[in-house]
């Protein structure tokens, strides 16, 4: 840029930048068809630029390009990379150990047993039949359209993270609410976790892990699911009533009883609110992981976008459907027995 190499100039760093185009090498295509078509004319004050990396190495060659700030970036982590692995691969086994294992164990087990045995565990966690009555018109709805088996993979995946997100995550709330030093440092972790695009939390787990590993997209959903379990864990215990902790300072009570007897238990429906939130999240990011060869629904719905087969997507999103109001009546039914149990 003409008006940029003449600031250049008037600040005598026409040596320092003509090293640095020296330096910089070969030219890319783009760069030798911006400079023979714009070369040689004057920039106007209308025309000009914002001054960013790549208009200033137009005009000085040492100032550095955006893609060589992406180049350094990707150096670093392909230098850290194995370092890396060395120490996570030992901690993460066992992820793909329970997610492998979910999955072979729910697929090997017949319809005719895991119906009736979901159908029971949803009647004991939320003693309402109007529940249990959806969950078998759930199962049966997504056995008819032959989306059983998808389904069953999909459910194993989300009970292995979400159970992980939730036992990870409480303890981090409930140690935010004891440490408002804490609290500050982790809450824009959780904004940036929270407000990230959800294809990037694969970009960096692609590189440290091989795409058969189920630990691969296990890592991407329990970081995706964790947040709300930890906010509303958090929340829960905060918004505990001073005056029922008074009273427990005075009948002697220490800071772990307190928070086992009093704080816990009247935190528990935010805490529930929080479980709900993370089974969703989970769900919501398991169609995203099957582009990293999740099974289940999300396969499914890839598959009907990769070849444009439009009802095979469409009944694939059914099942999600389905699949999600099941989860999310049963869990809002469980919040209500806990909140009911709370009050009484």
């Amino acid at each position: 840029m003409t008006t940029y190499s003449a600031i250049f100039e008037t600040l005598g760093l026409e040596g320092w930048c003509d090293s640095g185009a020296n330096a910089s090498g070969t030219m890319s295509m783009a760069e030798l068809l911006a400079k023979s078509s714009n070369g040689n004319q004057e920039t106007s004050l209308w025309d000009l630029p914002f001054p960013s990396l790549d208009a200033l190495h137009e005009a000085c060659g040492a100032v550095p390009r955006t893609r060589d700030m992406t180049a350094g970036l990707e150096d670093i982590f392909l230098l850290i990379k194995n370092p890396l692995k060395v120490v996570l691969d030992p901690i993460t086994q066992p992820l793909s150990w329970a997610i492998d294992g979910a999955l072979a164990g729910i697929m090997s087990l017949p319809w005719w047993i895991m119906i009736p045995a979901f159908l029971i565990i949803t009647q004991l966690v939320t003693r309402s039949k109007k529940v249990t009555v959806l969950a078998a018109l759930s199962f049966l709805a997504l056995a008819f359209i032959d989306h059983y088996t998808y389904a069953m993979q999909t459910l194993a995946i989300i009970l292995v993270c979400a159970t992980i997100s939730i036992m990870i995550g409480i303890p981090i709330g409930v140690a935010m609410s004891r440490s408002d030093r804490l609290r500050a440092g982790v809450l824009p972790l959780l904004d940036m976790m929270q407000t990230l695009p959800t294809f990037v939390y694969l970009i960096p787990l692609i590189f440290l892990f091989s795409v058969t590993e189920s630990k691969l997209y296990g890592i991407a959903i329990i970081i995706y699911a964790v947040v709300p379990v930890i906010r509303l864990t958090d929340l829960g215990i905060r918004l505990v009533d001073k005056d029922v902790l008074e009273a427990a300072d005075a009948f002697g009570m220490s800071r772990n009883q307190k928070l086992f007897g009093v704080q816990l238990p009247l935190a528990l429906p935010n805490i529930m609110a929080g479980v709900n939130q993370t089974i969703m999240m989970s769900l919501s990011m398991v169609v995203i992981a099957s582009l990293v060869s999740a099974p289940g629904l999300g396969a499914l719905v890839l598959r009907g976008i990769a070849k444009l087969e439009l009802g095979v997507g469409i009944i694939a999103g059914l099942g999600i459907v389905i699949l999600a109001i099941l989860l999310d009546r049963v869990t809002k039914a469980a919040l209500v027995r806990v909140d009911h149990a709370t009050r009484h």
